[in-house]
């Protein structure tokens, strides 16, 4: 099996370069609006969460472009160096290998790790039985599940983190942060209730999806989970893991596979149809490509996918 060998990073030596004048133009005022906290963000739910509680008084930036399947994402010199000039850095360790060698190259001045204030849990183990792996696939989730925005509590849990770091960048709209950040926090429990409610009574409470970035989800409201392939969306999988799945289906009366927006179908596709299921979206929300999409209607779309295949009354 030919697997994509990991792409190297942008050499410290070659990113320092543009790094000095981006440092130089930042003393003369930063590369956002006069009297905003420039942030970067490495995918886009910490890209929503920046960006909410923020309001007007922030210029957030994504280093994954929309579109992008976050766990690839390579950086250019330039978006390495902008590291160094933004006034926060907020990103998940572990998630894209890319992002944590530009910050340890580059050492921003003030980072928010969101695994340093959410609760990750490991990856199951049965979502990787049978998968093909290669020495270094390019990812460094380690032993962790790394998708816990898929639980809005979770997610819940970065809002006062972020809160509290542009509080303290800016204090003067430190009440606005704060309002912000409340609203928000709000909008996601409710999410939560939407979905602890419609995912109560159902007849089915076994799911398949492509890659396994629904660990959490399904943790927290009394589902499980059975992936195809692991946390890596492109490994791909064994034989005995495509039989392991075919059995789980079969068993279970899985009327439905689901696949994902970012990453190819085919897989999922072609079990389904030589196992004479559906197939049906299941978005891990790494990414929004739909003008006028969110975070929160991808999250309903997904909720109203579970409970059509899951036959929820």
């Amino acid at each position: 099996m030919h697997r994509r060998p990991r792409r190297p990073t942008v050499p410290l030596a070659a990113a320092g370069l543009v790094t000095a004048g981006l440092v130089l133009a930042g003393c003369q005022g930063g590369t956002g609006t006069p009297g905003t906290v420039d942030v970067l963000a490495s995918f886009y739910p910490l890209q929503l969460v920046s960006e909410r509680v923020g309001g007007d008084h922030v210029r957030v930036q994504s280093l994954t472009p929309p579109g992008a399947e976050p766990h690839d994402v390579e950086l250019s010199p330039a978006q390495v160096a902008k590291l160094s000039s933004a006034d926060l850095v907020v990103y998940l360790s572990g998630f894209q290998a890319a992002v944590d060698d530009a910050v340890e190259q580059t050492g921003p001045q003030d980072v928010l790790d969101a695994a340093d204030v959410v609760d990750l849990e490991p990856a199951h183990e049965d979502e990787h039985d049978g998968e093909e792996h290669t020495a270094d696939d390019g990812h460094e989730h380690g032993d962790l599940d790394p998708h816990f925005w898929l639980d809005p509590t979770r997610l819940a849990a970065v809002v006062p983190a972020v809160e509290q770091r542009l509080a303290a960048l800016d204090p003067e709209h430190a009440s606005e942060f704060a309002a912000n950040a409340a609203e928000l926090t709000r909008e996601l429990t409710a999410l939560d209730e939407e979905y602890a409610a419609g995912l109560r009574t159902c007849e089915q409470r076994t799911f398949v999806t492509s890659h396994a970035a629904f660990g959490y989800l399904a943790e927290r409201y009394d589902l499980e989970q059975v992936a195809i392939s692991g946390v890596d969306p492109e490994a791909e999988p064994s034989p005995a893991r495509l039989a392991e799945v075919e059995r789980e289906v079969r068993e279970q009366g899985v009327t439905t596979i689901f696949f994902e927006t970012l990453v190819s179908p085919k897989v999922a596709q072609t079990l389904a149809a030589d196992l004479g299921v559906r197939t049906a979206v299941l978005d891990p929300i790494e990414g929004v490509t739909e003008e006028g999409s969110d975070y929160f209607s991808v999250a309903r779309d997904n909720l109203e996918a579970l409970r059509v295949a899951l036959s929820c009354s």
